[in-house]
């Protein structure tokens, strides 16, 4: 029965860890107290904080210049890590992290359930193609993400600042003065030319008084639902034996004493900062710090558009509703490095889309065409109290 529910922890809840930059909203005011979080898991949940020192690079960038963010400038709440800042003057502004590189070993068919549940596809089809299904996998892996927001009503062009991550998205005109309904275009650069061939998923996060233009609901909740177009899709995380890509964590399959089986010894593998791990000579000891006690097996990490960036490494996203939204994509290619036989690259862009505010599209107002107008009540309310005031007055 152990074997059995390890082989299922293997199969269906071994997945990694996506990372967003996020704001509850994308449309700021200069000199406005801001908070940036900094997810680790999915869009709608962040699994666990990241450590300061993992941090290549963070930093915003606005009105020409870039300004570092430091370490201490960091907090944690809850299992995000979160940045309270100032913003600047008007302009369309930058955030951008970027992490150190570690390593992670995984057994073959939770290698392959990875690249299946976090939509890696080309890697899987690679593998399939190659019979090399079987094949176990020691991967380096990095993330790099971004964000842009509007300060003010002042459009900029520093939203195609290149930050010089080794992979990033730039947006070929400025996200905030696209409207719902429209198109956008992204570049997708590999330390900084064109990836072309390159799988990117593009989705979004309802927002406040957001609006659809797929045949979805017109809502103004702000519960910040997820929307799939006609699909039904359901997100669920965590548990203490599954793979992650993110920076407390890397997992294989485990027991209940979270434990690594390899045959009749026993591996358990520890990873430093740096992406290190030490082995002993029966058995292997990994860390977790992962508090999550379920296992979901309908997880997936590859909802909304499914794109292919061209030759010139571009991408055009249909911007179907108001909302937050976000572009990932996990570049895995193998690699000669010693010690290693993969290495992954992982980026996403964040931003907010909302409808055109002009007499031509939406409208707030609200127009009483069949009603009584209110001028009305206004005239018989005078003339009642007027009737009251000389009736009263008659009689005394």
């Amino acid at each position: 029965m152990k074997k059995i529910f390890l082989l299922a922890l293997v199969c269906f809840a071994l997945f990694g860890h996506d990372m967003y930059l996020k704001m509850d909203t994308f449309f700021l005011q200069p000199n406005q107290q801001a908070v940036l979080d900094l997810y680790n898991g999915t869009f709608e949940k962040s699994e666990n904080v990241i450590d300061r020192d993992r941090m290549l690079d963070a930093s915003f960038f606005g009105n020409g210049q870039r300004m570092a963010i430091k370490n201490d400038q960091w907090t944690e709440i809850d299992s995000m890590t979160r940045l309270t800042f100032t913003t600047g003057e008007a302009g369309t502004w930058v955030a951008g992290v970027s992490t150190k590189a570690r390593t992670i070993e995984l057994e073959a068919d939770a290698f392959n359930s990875y690249l299946e549940h976090d939509g890696a596809l080309d890697m899987l089809n690679e593998r399939k193609t190659n019979n090399l299904l079987e094949e176990d996998a020691i991967e380096k892996y990095s993330k790099h993400v971004k964000a842009i927001f509007q300060v003010g009503d002042t459009k900029t062009d520093d939203y195609k600042t290149v930050l010089g991550y080794p992979i990033e998205f730039v947006p070929q005109s400025n996200p905030y003065e696209a409207n719902t309904g429209g198109t956008l275009k992204f570049q997708l650069l590999r330390n900084g030319s064109p990836l072309a061939n390159q799988l990117v998923y593009a989705d979004f996060v309802s927002a406040k008084g957001s609006h659809s233009h797929n045949n979805t609901t017109h809502s103004h909740d702000g519960e910040g639902e997820h929307s799939h177009g006609d699909e039904d899709n359901v997100h669920s995380h965590g548990n203490d034996g599954e793979h992650t890509h993110d920076d407390k964590k890397e997992v294989h399959s485990h027991g209940n004493d979270g434990e690594h089986t390899h045959g009749d010894k026993k591996k358990v593998h520890s990873h430093g900062n740096e992406g290190d791990h030490t082995h002993g000579n029966d058995k292997e000891v990994h860390s977790h710090d992962n508090n999550s006690s379920t296992v979901e097996t309908n997880h997936t990490h590859t909802t909304g558009q499914q794109l292919r960036t061209d030759a010139n490494g571009m991408i055009n996203v249909e911007l179907t509703a108001d909302g937050i939204w976000y572009l990932r994509t996990i570049h895995l290619v193998t690699t000669q490095e010693a010690g290693l036989t993969h290495e992954s690259n992982w980026a996403t862009l964040t931003f907010e889309v909302s409808h055109a505010h002009d007499e031509t599209t939406h409208t707030h107002e609200h127009e009483h065409e069949d009603g009584i107008p209110s001028y009305v009540y206004w005239i018989a309310s005078l003339v009642i109290i007027g009737g009251l005031f000389f009736f009263f007055y008659r009689k005394k």
